[in-house]
This record gives C-alpha cells, structure tokens and sequence, in this order.
C-alpha cells in the first residue's frame, strides 16, 4: 500500500506522522512529499521510504496513492503560507486515495464542530486512522 505525508513550513507534523506510521505500519511504502526542502528533509530522516519536494511530485504521485495524510490545508489552495498550488490542491482532492485530514485551524480555515486537541493527539488519531483503513 503507498501511503503518502504530504506537510510544508518546517515539516513538523509530516516529521510525527512519519515517525508514527513507520512505527505502526512499517511494510507499507511511505512516501513523503513536501511543499519546501525543509518539510521533506524533515520526513526523510524520520523515517520516510522515499521523499520529494514541490508541485510536480504531489501531482504525480497523488495519482496511485492508497492513503494521502496531512494538514486539512492541502486540499486547499494556497494555504500552508501559499505554499500549496491550485493544481496540487486539486490533484490531491481528485486522487482516489484515502485522505486523512488533520484539522488545523490557521490560514483564514476554520473547521468547526471539531474539538480543540494537542497536536500530538490528531497525530495519534491521524495514524489510527490510516492503519484501520490499511487493515480493510
């Protein structure tokens, strides 16, 4: 299964996520894919199989992902800073993989009905997610 960390900035939370789902899943294939050099450095010595950076390599690979994992911002466009593109923002909206979203609230996107957790616990939610829908 290709499950793919996508995060920007300084690439902390792809860096928890990638720690975690290594841990939790360690024979399924991740990949992580940064808005910057810093965020995939970052994911890459967490623990990532494979990592690249920018527009092109979100669009791609987005396209025969299982499991898409990240900051609900990369499904919009130009948040994380403007980081995130149109054509990714689309790319990863459009792909067919599973997406789990993690809610933060900045970038002028508020999700309500959510409860207000510590960082680490989306981390733990988010993985949980992902390993019950690796185990379908």
């Amino acid at each position: 299964m290709k499950i793919i960390v996508i995060d920007g900035q300084g690439g902390k939370m792809g860096k928890m996520l990638v720690e975690q789902l290594k841990k939790s899943l360690p024979d399924h294939e991740l990949i992580a894919l940064g808005t910057n050099s810093i965020a995939t450095s970052s994911m890459l010595k967490a623990g990532a199989d494979f990592g690249a950076t920018g527009e092109n390599p979100v669009i791609f690979n987005c396209a025969d992902a299982d499991v898409i994992v990240g900051p609900l911002g990369i499904v919009i466009a130009n948040s994380l800073l403007g980081e995130i593109s149109p054509a990714m923002a689309q790319a990863i909206g459009q792909s067919k993989a599973h997406k789990v979203l993690i809610p933060v609230n900045r970038c002028n996107n508020t999700v309500v009905g959510i409860k207000e957790l510590p960082f680490n616990e989306y981390i733990q939610l988010a993985v949980q997610q992902v390993k019950q829908f690796v185990s379908k």
